[in-house]
């Protein structure tokens, strides 16, 4: 009787010290969600409530990010609800049946039909379902149908132009937006066309990390270029490098950029059938970018910078680039560390460890740092209960002809008008959001 008696006492404080200790624990997916997604966050320098939000791909990365918070966390009911008050307001205006003429960034808002989709089914709203499938079904169509592509006679055939106005050009920003939602069609829709079209859905979805990574890849670095031309004469391509080796690509690597690319990465491969022919090249292609991004990690932070290839002691060079005839990006402004793309660089590596394509012993150590790294370096907790988060790079890009300033330099990526250092940018928290809620998937 009296072992019965300790056995149960110690069976109750076990459980009591365990109540106690999720208590005690602070869910950060959860804080970013409440505190900032769902109020207010930046969008390309405009002040945006996610619930009236414009059909744009930062809103859409955030409210993904809230769906994803909701799906882990079913209970918050309300982040459901605001996600589909999001979609149906844009929605109302028709504003994803009159995307942009080729424009990749307009289709990746696109992903949150898929859950909702599903949710919509599974309480008996055919209706809204119904609307949910066809709209992102048009999305998908309208890349794979209807957007412009490298020509055959040009290298990287069948790459997906980044937008109408850069033709001929692939950024790694794009593989996010683009064949990231695509893949998820397949996944969900693929197989109602058919086995054989759902194969070629795929290989077409390959192909376009197999084209960019064969061009932007720096072995030296272990880095991918921004951006890269097929046509790099062209005039709008005036930032493209026009000799051997990587003719064609922009001049740096851009955190962001390679944090868009390697997210795109994992989304894709948890999706993608092992069975199919190209699995393995793209999983090979997810090492390299793992590997080479490990090597630039700050040792001291755990997060990564701005411009990757540099510390905080490389600056702009105060003299500006020449381009014809003018003088733009004049600054000494320094390389600093950057929140939107760690915050990708976490989320990718946890979620790729998670998934198996990543080796577990070589990158969870760097990941829970990368992830602490995130929380001391970036965010901060107000006395007035919200969270910031802070020093996220507003903007970047390249080009066209009439906005010579884009050059792609050092100089452009620290001083640009586009480019200054802003917080609670949508680019920051929607990944900040998912790197939590898969370092929260940790201790599960």
């Amino acid at each position: 009787m009296r072992n019965s008696i300790v056995i149960l006492l110690t069976a109750l404080v076990l459980f009591s010290c365990t109540k106690q200790k999720e208590a005690n624990v602070v869910r950060y997916s959860q804080k970013m969600v409440e505190q900032r997604a769902l109020k207010t966050f930046l969008s390309n320098k405009r002040e945006q409530q996610l619930a009236t939000a414009k059909w744009d791909y930062v809103p859409g990365l955030v409210a993904n990010s809230v769906l994803k918070a909701w799906q882990q966390y079913p209970e918050k009911t309300e982040y459901y609800d605001v996600v589909k008050q999001y979609a149906d307001f844009c929605l109302q205006g028709d504003d994803t049946v009159h995307v942009e003429n080729s424009n990749i960034d307009d289709l990746a808002a696109g992903k949150i039909f898929f859950a909702l989709y599903e949710q919509e089914m599974k309480k008996g709203n055919v209706e809204d379902a119904g609307r949910y499938k066809n709209c992102v079904t048009f999305l998908r169509n309208k890349l794979k149908y209807r957007h412009e592509r490298i020509a055959s006679a040009k290298p990287g055939a069948g790459g997906f132009f980044h937008k109408a106005k850069y033709p001929n050009q692939m950024w790694l920003d794009g593989l996010y937006m683009g064949p990231a939602l695509y893949a998820e069609w397949q996944y969900h829709f693929g197989m109602e066309l058919g086995e054989k079209d759902n194969a070629e859905s795929w290989s077409d979805i390959a192909n376009q990390f197999k084209t960019i990574h064969t061009y932007t890849y720096d072995k030296d670095k272990g880095l991918n270029y921004h951006g890269w031309s097929a046509d790099p004469e062209n005039e709008n391509s005036f930032w493209a490098r026009k000799e051997e080796p990587y003719r064609g690509c922009s001049p740096e690597f851009w955190g962001r950029g390679m944090g868009w690319y390697f997210a795109a990465l994992v989304d894709v491969l948890e999706l993608m059938p092992p069975s199919h022919e190209d699995y393995d090249e793209l999983k090979r292609i997810t090492s390299e970018v793992a590997l080479g991004l490990s090597r630039y990690q700050d040792k001291e932070s755990g997060c990564w910078y701005q411009l990757l290839q540099y510390d905080a002691t490389k600056t702009a060079n105060n003299i500006g680039d020449f381009y014809c005839n003018k003088i733009y990006n004049v600054c000494d402004k320094p390389n600093y560390l950057e929140s939107s793309a760690s915050g990708m660089f976490t989320y990718a590596y946890l979620k790729g460890i998670r998934i198996g394509v990543l080796d577990e012993e070589a990158y969870l150590p760097l990941a829970e740092k990368a992830y602490s790294g995130l929380l001391k370096t970036f965010i901060r907790d107000n006395e007035n209960g919200e969270l910031d988060i802070i020093q996220s790079c507003a903007s970047a890009g390249l080009g066209p002809k009439n906005d010579i300033s884009r050059t792609g330099t050092v100089n452009y990526y620290l001083c640009g008008k586009d480019v200054h250092i802003t917080q609670n940018e949508g680019k920051a928290i929607g990944p900040f959001i998912m790197a939590s809620l898969e370092y929260e998937l940790l201790d599960r």
